[in-house]
């Protein structure tokens, strides 16, 4: 029976289709209420389904509450239909997650906080109207603050496993305030004073219960939204083969002790473009190290191979395979 009703439904949507190329092919002249029919048949858009239970780094968002189940509902229906962002963050978190993950695990933190990655940035070396910046989205004072070096020629911020490192202790230090990560998460984005000022004014203890500015109450619902298409991608309308995710570059490192007054020479000399070590290397910032005080720098290479994108994702019998298995099934019924 659900298959032939999902029969009859697949030949109602070519029929719709049909009919809007024949309009188009024949420039055939139609009256509004000949086309709003075509537009109701052809257009289909569904909302979003919330999950039975949501969970963020052990802690369960009270989604009996109206404002809370609206809040998640908004962010998960945004990042559903924000295609184009949505799938390219997917693709890059096959690249990232595997050295962000790690990171999070040496440090205590909750595996959920990649998803703060996701949202900061998508992944990208980007610099917010504040000055934020790298992935992780730090200012240049906090950077400081935890031990990231910041000059005109070098900023650490956009030195993935160093910024990583920072943003796990700035998550740590705001939990060992609150013993909470979701308004942990709220005071990486907002700040611990402004937390620390809300939660007095307000008299509240919990994330939920805080009236907020506007990008602080959405925040932590876009990070649980993007944890939800991540791990159930299918379930949403996103299927990607292992081979569209972005693959990881096997790398090496050469230790730098002195000042390079030619990165672009340095770069031809370790056989690569000037480009090549820009992309590898985001966190030098300009064309020259200045390291009179002989502190140690290890810059990062792409091994041999590198221009070959079948080596790269390693193709193989599982290559076509969908990265989440789960949906194999979905689309063979």
């Amino acid at each position: 029976m659900k298959k032939k009703i999902v029969t009859v439904f697949a030949f109602i949507l070519i029929g719709s289709f049909a009919g809007l190329f024949i309009f188009s092919s024949e420039q055939k002249i139609i009256t509004d209420e000949e086309y709003s029919k075509a537009l109701e048949h052809s257009n289909k858009v569904f909302s979003v389904v919330l999950p039975d239970h949501v969970e963020f780094s052990g802690e369960e968002p009270p989604l009996g509450l109206y404002y809370v189940r609206e809040g998640l509902d908004r962010e998960l229906t945004i990042n559903t239909y924000w295609h184009s962002s949505t799938i390219i963050m997917i693709k890059r978190a096959a690249r990232y997650f595997p050295v962000i993950e790690p990171i999070l695990k040496a440090y205590g933190v909750p595996n959920d906080f990649k998803y703060l990655a996701l949202i900061e940035s998508g992944l990208a070396n980007v610099v917010s109207p504040a000055g934020a910046s790298g992935i992780w989205q730090i200012v240049d004072e906090t950077a400081k603050r935890y031990g990231l070096e910041i000059n005109d020629e070098v900023d650490e911020r956009y030195q993935l496993e160093k910024s990583t490192v920072a943003a796990c202790r700035i998550l740590l230090n705001s939990y060992s305030k609150y013993n909470n990560w979701s308004l942990a998460a709220a005071a990486y984005n907002a700040g611990d004073g402004r937390i620390d000022k809300e939660m007095k004014k307000q008299k509240a203890t919990s994330f939920y219960d805080l009236y907020l500015n506007n990008e602080t109450s959405r925040y932590l619902f876009r990070i649980i939204a993007l944890k939800i298409l991540y791990e159930s991608p299918t379930k949403y309308g996103y299927y990607l083969r292992k081979k569209d995710l972005y693959p990881n570059i096997p790398t090496y490192t050469v230790l730098v002790d002195s000042s390079i007054t030619d990165l672009v020479g340095f770069a031809l000399k370790h056989n690569v473009n000037y480009r090549i070590l820009k992309e590898f290397n985001p966190w030098l910032r300009k064309d020259k190290l200045t390291n009179t005080s002989h502190k140690s720098y290890f810059i990062t290479f792409p091994k041999k191979g590198y221009t070959d994108y079948a080596i790269l994702q390693k193709e193989d019998a599982n290559n076509d395979a969908i990265f989440n298995d789960s949906i194999h099934t979905s689309i063979k019924h």
